[in-house]
């Protein structure tokens, strides 16, 4: 799956790419179809704690899930988003196999 990066207010480093690829390509196993993504992480200038935002959106035929959460670290932000489209995606595969 091809994964688009963006970083927005700071760079991001190595390490958190890789965390962002390895947890988007496990989705693959909830669904084979997904064509990309596209990952929107930003830092907001608040005094709050949970300023990290991240966006990930999923682009599969015919369909498109975007998914935005907020908390105190990307890595924490990332596994929640994650979490919750693998719940969209399972709920999309049953879905589907009820009309097939």
């Amino acid at each position: 799956m091809k994964v688009n990066a963006q970083s927005v207010n700071f760079n991001a480093d190595r390490n958190l790419i890789d965390f962002v690829q390895n947890r988007l390509n496990k989705l693959e196993v909830f669904y084979d179809k997904i064509v990309s993504s596209d990952i929107y992480m930003k830092v907001e200038n608040t005094s709050s704690k949970e300023n990290k935002i991240v966006e990930i959106s999923i682009h599969i035929p015919k369909d498109k899930f975007v998914v935005k959460k907020q908390c105190r670290t990307f890595e924490e932000a990332i596994d929640s988003a994650c979490s919750s489209l693998e719940r969209t995606l399972v709920k999309k595969k049953e879905k589907m196999r009820a009309y097939a």
